[in-house]
């Protein structure tokens, strides 16, 4: 499982709006695009939540060619000729599990990012969050949730799909869900990726 994922930050006045109406008619083009385990197109509105406009689609892949033919053919193209070539972020998928409810459609996403700091051995921290992502998958409303890794700069992704808004307190950047695409969705195996 490779995860990946693109920011476009929006101004301040922009009408998300757009943005709604570009899922509503093109989501359902990537419901059956090979390799893609799923696609959940985020976004986030300047507010009480968000300090920021913005699309942040979150992508899992199940296997890495999904995601070159999704990166280098017209997908990914219709992105940069809307908005500009983004940085996209990846990371090694280190988990996948479903949730106490994984039949249910998804409302909202939280992403959340921690630093392994250098005083910490990293199998110790992927443990400890292999753990807290077990955790996770048990607790009532929750669709899936993904763990994944950027070596790189020794960052760990949590990466949880909700039914509904969770409970205050839970850590990370709050998205609101538009659309689910989950072609490959079996296939992203259960648990370790290792």
């Amino acid at each position: 499982m490779h995860a990946m994922q693109y920011e476009l930050t929006l101004p301040a006045d922009y009408d998300m709006e757009i943005i709604r109406k570009r899922v509503a008619t093109r989501g359902h083009l990537l419901d059956d695009f090979p390799g893609l385990g799923l696609k959940a197109y985020l976004i986030r509105e300047r507010g009480e939540t968000s300090p920021v406009n913005q699309y942040a689609p979150l992508y899992l892949w199940s296997v890495p060619e999904g995601m070159n033919s999704f990166l280098w053919g017209p997908g990914f193209q219709g992105v940069v000729d809307d908005f500009g070539r983004p940085e996209v972020q990846h990371w090694t998928g280190l988990s996948y599990r479903e949730g106490a409810v994984p039949e249910a459609l998804p409302r909202t996403a939280v992403r959340h990012r921690e630093r392994v700091p250098d005083t910490v051995r990293p199998a110790a921290a992927v443990e400890a969050a292999l753990a807290e992502s077990r955790r996770l998958a048990t607790v009532p409303g929750v669709v899936a949730t993904a763990l994944a890794a950027d070596p790189r700069r020794w960052e760990l992704l949590h990466f949880t799909l909700w039914e509904e808004e969770p409970q205050p307190g839970v850590p990370g950047d709050r998205y609101e869900v538009l659309h689910l695409s989950a072609p490959e969705r079996d296939l992203l195996g259960r648990g370790r990726q290792w």
